[in-house]
């Protein structure tokens, strides 16, 4: 089969591969239809994320028909069409039963990235994210094989498109455990710190649960003009305004925001100074977003991530986050959880994620769709692969 193998910084290749082959009796075998580039996939692109080993088939988001399945897999059946969640999660450990699936104690024989991890469990394995996270071929490819396939897959009706529903499989649910964790509802102020993908996935979830008012927070003009003029996002260019939280607290009466999803992670633009620590690796993330974050959000409020962080901050001003009683939510994704009802949600037309999409390309050209996506040419919002 065809897949998009990582080869190094900056080079990934599609190239010919062996088809992956049932091993356990609950995976099964999935024929892709769709699969996409997420923004946590350009962490893997610019050779960010360790523990990637040159051939590693790379992609989390993605959808397709089962075209066989183990003897213990009742959940799906040859020929259903389903999208497939980014995490592995086995359903019955001590963290799945409590539906807490990004946990899931007993997918992932990596080591996760904790820095002081004394004894504890590794977190749920990831499709195509490092040896860190099981080393599990990913989707940019022809055929998956998916383990615990009674728990991950959800058909989707044939009256939704792929394009529909891919977003399913990560951003989707991404931004709205985003949303949930920041605790607003109708009425309420949010600021959102990153127009990427997740970042605009977090503001359609914000709308559909009757969010007042948005700001978003980033310094590509045509991602900010698209989430205004599609989501009616206040928007704010940090390239034009140097202080993005003092704006946000004056427009919002002194105060500041009732929450703020930091959407962007450990590669938000910083200062000259965190960029020189981050490469003599004296600092492990950069912490500017962060800090907009504590400084935008009113005290008592709540700052959610969703943005992937690793490692260690230096200038967290965690007595700022303590004067203002701030409440921190964070985390990968409980993908499960959320999936069923934001399909609902689709369904039903209270969401469309599909409108983010902004180049469709064939499997055969993903590592040009890389090289778009990294550098925001012709501007590129998300990409989406068909093999």
């Amino acid at each position: 089969m065809q897949a998009l193998t990582y080869q190094g910084s900056r080079n990934v290749r599609v190239e010919s591969v062996p088809d992956p082959a049932l091993v356990a009796p609950d995976d099964i075998i999935l024929r892709v239809t769709a699969t996409a580039i997420c923004g946590s996939d350009l962490h893997i692109y610019r050779g960010k994320i360790p523990a990637m080993e040159d051939g590693d088939i790379l992609g989390h988001e993605f959808m397709g028909i089962v075209e066989d399945a183990g003897p213990a897999v009742t959940r799906v059946k040859r020929g259903d069409r389903v999208v497939i969640p980014f995490v592995i999660a086995c359903g019955t450990c001590f963290h799945c039963l409590l539906s807490e699936y990004a946990a899931c104690e007993t997918t992932n024989p990596g080591r996760g990235a904790i820095m002081n991890a004394k004894k504890i469990k590794p977190p749920a394995a990831l499709f195509g994210y490092s040896h860190m996270y099981g080393g599990v071929p990913g989707g940019q490819a022809e055929l998956v094989r998916v383990p615990k396939a009674n728990v991950g897959p959800l058909v989707v009706p044939d009256v939704l498109s792929d394009e529909q529903v891919l977003f399913l499989s990560d951003i989707l649910p991404t931004g709205y455990q985003a949303v949930l964790n920041a605790g607003v509802t109708a009425g309420s102020t949010l600021a959102i710190f990153g127009a990427g993908p997740v970042g605009l996935m977090s503001a359609a979830c914000a709308r559909m649960l009757g969010v007042e008012t948005i700001f978003m927070v980033d310094e590509n003009a045509h991602r900010l003009a698209f989430a205004r003029d599609t989501y009616g996002v206040i928007p704010i260019n940090f390239d034009d305004i140097d202080d993005p939280a003092e704006a946000i607290v004056e427009a919002t009466a002194g105060r500041g925001v009732d929450a703020s999803v930091e959407a962007v992670g450990f590669e938000a633009k910083g200062s000259p100074t965190e960029t020189v620590l981050t490469t003599l690796k004296l600092e492990g993330s950069s912490g500017k977003a962060i800090r907009q974050c504590i400084a935008a959000t009113r005290r008592g409020g709540t700052v959610s991530v969703p943005g992937v962080y690793a490692g260690f901050i230096h200038g967290f001003l965690f007595g700022d986050a303590f004067e203002k009683g701030l409440t921190f939510k964070m985390g990968q994704t409980h993908m499960q959880r959320f999936m069923p009802e934001l399909l609902d949600a689709i369904g039903e037309g209270r969401l469309a994620p599909e409108v983010i999409i902004s180049h469709r390309m064939k499997l055969a050209d993903a590592a040009r769709g890389y090289e778009m996506f990294e550098a925001q040419e012709d501007d590129c919002r998300k990409v989406v692969l068909t093999p």
